[in-house]
């Protein structure tokens, strides 16, 4: 899913030893970073295609359905059930509500706008959480990385060009998908060194879970058997992005891994393009290009913060 390695720091990421702090590590973290880009593309495309029969709750359920029973099994065998327990329950829940809002509006505007269009407006991400963790982590944000983000908006608005014929109100989907996950990522860093990985996993796996059950009865469509095996292929690759991003935040720093995220965007095109035939018109590519450069310049700030933290 696009955003989960996008500047949202793994909680509970462990020092490492000075064995192991070597350039070889994060180049190990990059290359698990770009590797989950290619599973996420590949459980987006597969939304994309059920999204032609199935309603999107359906879908996120279906997706969550996997995640779940995926996870539950892995944690309760690797700790006895200990996995399972947190020192944050509220946060942890408060997470896995926007991480499955994130999902479920991003799988929603896949009915309506090409692949390559919508991750372009979802990884405006990177420049809201910039903007929430001045309101809620009271983070000082400089004139730069405030320009980032005036320059990130201008990328969206030339990608869904409000105002013209070319607007469609789905572009808002990828828009409030964005906003979820930036909460989301939020929360996690008020969350940073509590719980293990794979707690706030399965937390988010159970709670969406959860949510998307009571909505199920309201918009059930029986799936027939090859959208079975889609669903259990699509919620299969997510959950493997997931693990390899959280696999990846232990070799490398958000700051150091998150501007690998856009690999994201070639995997969207390309596999758009293949599958159905779609391909981004220059406004997508321009628009795509200025929010990537925002978001390489925040991640580049925030590594300079981080820096400046360290030595002093």
């Amino acid at each position: 899913m696009v955003g989960s390695a996008v500047l949202a720091k793994a909680p509970h990421e462990p020092a490492l030893p000075q064995s192991v702090r070597n350039p070889q590590v994060p180049l190990r973290g990059i290359v698990l970073i770009v590797a989950s880009t290619v599973f996420f593309s590949g459980g987006d495309i597969v939304a994309k295609q059920l999204a032609g029969s199935l309603p999107p709750i359906e879908i996120t359920w279906l997706r969550y359905v996997v995640f779940a029973l995926t996870m539950i099994p892995f944690v309760w065998h690797s700790s006895n059930g200990l996995g399972l327990r947190s020192h944050r329950p509220g946060l942890q829940v408060l997470r896995g509500l926007g991480t499955v809002a994130s999902a479920l509006f991003f799988i929603s505007s896949l009915a309506f706008l090409p692949m390559a269009e919508a991750t372009a407006i979802n990884f405006i991400s990177p420049i809201l959480i910039t903007a929430l963790a001045v309101l809620f982590l009271r983070e000082q944000v400089g004139w730069r990385r405030w320009t980032a983000a005036l320059v990130g908006l201008l990328g969206v608005l030339i990608v869904i060009r409000p105002g013209t014929g070319a607007f469609q109100m789905a572009a808002l989907l990828p828009l409030l998908a964005a906003a979820s996950w930036a909460g989301t990522a939020i929360v996690t860093r008020l969350m940073s060194g509590t719980d293990r990985p794979t707690t706030t996993l399965t937390y988010s796996a159970l709670v969406g879970l959860g949510v998307l059950t009571v909505m199920m009865p309201f918009v059930w469509v029986t799936p027939i058997w090859a959208e079975v095996g889609l669903a259990l292929a699509m919620g299969l690759l997510s959950t493997a992005g997931h693990g390899l991003v959280v696999l990846g935040y232990r070799h490398a720093s958000a700051s150091v891994v998150a501007p690998f995220s856009y690999v994201q965007l070639i995997w969207a095109g390309a596999l758009g393009f293949l599958v159905f035939g779609s391909v981004p018109d220059q406004f997508t590519f321009l628009g795509a290009g200025i929010i990537v450069a925002s978001g390489l310049y925040t991640a580049y700030r925030e590594r300079v913060r981080s820096s400046v933290r360290v030595s002093s």
